[in-house]
């Protein structure tokens, strides 16, 4: 994709899970933005998926793997 058909954008998302997420990223060699495109194509395109993101409202990682 080219920079010419991106749209920068600007979110406020909780640290501690930003924190984490930053982690997995080093780990697994991905990004935020791959993160971005590919759940809103998602989104967009399966309705699964989108049912789950309206569903999921438990953001606490404490009992989490």
């Amino acid at each position: 994709m080219s920079e010419k058909n991106q749209q920068l954008t600007s979110v406020k998302i909780d640290t501690d899970l930003f924190d984490k997420f930053k982690i997995e990223c080093i780990k697994r060699k991905f990004s935020f933005q791959k993160l971005s495109e590919r759940a809103i194509h998602l989104y967009l395109t399966d309705e699964d998926f989108r049912k789950q993101v309206h569903n999921h409202n438990n953001l606490n990682l404490e009992n989490e793997k």
